[in-house]
């Protein structure tokens, strides 16, 4: 027997299915993945298993409660895991990233009605959660492996005095944390101060503003599990493009606003955009199904709301990203941006007349002049 499904109008057929959008998203995230699992080693990848899996079992056994029919297969829940679990630091510990992905699937998705249903990203409401629950360990931030390696050549260096100070006051070469980029604005220090810790570690070929960018691009350096390399994002970003997954508009007007309300501040636009996590919400954030505007206009106000959000919290918030409150922000009027931009089908406005066509005779003039003329 086929399967009734009731819903308001407009209705529009389509062979695309969910579970197929959805591993579309998987396949533009594999490589942004694979690249924090090699910059950041075993850490990085205990992080994203935990929340996959955590994300799918929460959402499953949920829904086993309520006894309503296991979604696992539409792989919304591996997608919020995966994007979760990108969005956090790679040292955080493992019991915090398990409570955070079952806190994203069931309360910020089920708790709404399941998919389609919640105002807000889950993934994102996973990271608020921890982020006010643990704050201490959701902004300490592992040096990639490179530096590490740097940082172990130079205790070598230094003889085996140097080492066995570091071993005797518990320094671990795997546990050495450090401010990210935008830390380094946040207190106080000047693009040159990230430069110049780049170079210290080894991960730039200089200290030179060229040097900060491209290392910025390519990722070499500490943050998100995947924010570090801009260039997989935007990769990542073509690919849906073209697959036609996500609309352009509002990653645009999010990077375009940030981009000039920076300049505005006089902060170096270019960084801003390179740094932090601005891009990596750009693309797989704001361009959510259910949480973004309909409409066109809709998608470009969500979209140029939560880069401004962004900048504003990043120059005067306490902490140093704000692109998650950013676009939760955003979430929040989205309701309000689909009715006042509401597309109304069926509607055809009317044609609007030129000067000249409003002062030129019709053809029924004449005969209404002389009904006139007769009822005179």
């Amino acid at each position: 027997m086929p399967e009734l499904y009731l819903g308001s109008s407009p209705h529009i057929g389509t062979p695309i299915r969910t579970h197929m959008i959805m591993a579309q998203v998987i396949i533009a995230l594999a490589p942004v993945t694979i690249f924090g699992i090699v910059i950041y080693g075993l850490q990085a990848l205990g992080v994203v298993v935990v929340s996959v899996i955590s994300a799918v079992l929460g959402e499953a056994l949920f829904r086993k409660i309520i006894k309503k029919e296991n979604r696992t297969g539409d792989l919304s829940a591996v997608v919020t895991g995966l994007l979760l679990a990108l969005i956090l630091p790679p040292g955080v510990p493992l019991h915090y990233v398990a409570l955070g992905a079952v806190f994203a699937t069931v309360v910020a998705k089920e708790f709404f009605g399941g998919l389609g249903a919640n105002v807000f990203n889950p993934a994102l409401i996973g990271r608020a959660f921890l982020l006010m629950s643990f704050p201490a360990a959701m902004t300490s931030w592992i040096k990639p492996k490179a530096a590490l390696d740097t940082m172990s050549v130079t205790l070598s260096a230094a003889g085996a005095d140097a080492v066995s100070a570091a071993s005797r006051s518990g320094l671990s070469l795997d546990s050495i944390t450090g401010a990210t980029p935008l830390g380094v604005i946040k207190m106080g220090g000047t693009v040159s101060d990230v430069g110049s810790q780049f170079t210290a570690l080894g991960l730039a070929g200089g200290s030179d503003y060229f040097s900060i960018l491209k290392t910025l691009f390519f990722g070499h350096h500490d943050g998100t599990i995947g924010e570090s390399s801009i260039m997989l994002i935007l990769a990542a970003f073509f690919f849906l493009l073209v697959t036609r997954v996500i609309d352009w508009r509002a990653p645009a007007a999010m990077i375009a606003s940030a981009f000039l309300l920076s300049l505005c501040l006089g902060t170096d636009p270019l960084f801003s955009i390179l740094a932090g996590g601005l891009l990596f919400g750009a693309v797989f954030m704001v361009t959510d199904y259910t949480t973004a505007p309909l409409t066109a206009k809709g998608k470009l106000i969500f979209g140029a709301g939560a880069g401004i959000i962004t900048v504003l919290i990043r120059r005067w918030g306490n902490f140093p990203e704000g692109v998650t409150y950013g676009i939760l922000i955003m979430n929040a009027v989205t309701p309000f941006l689909n009715r006042l931009l509401q597309k109304k089908y069926g509607y055809v406005p009317p044609a609007k007349l030129t000067p000249s066509a409003k002062t030129a005779p019709t053809a029924n003039e004449p005969a209404m002049a002389k009904t006139n003329e007769a009822v005179k």
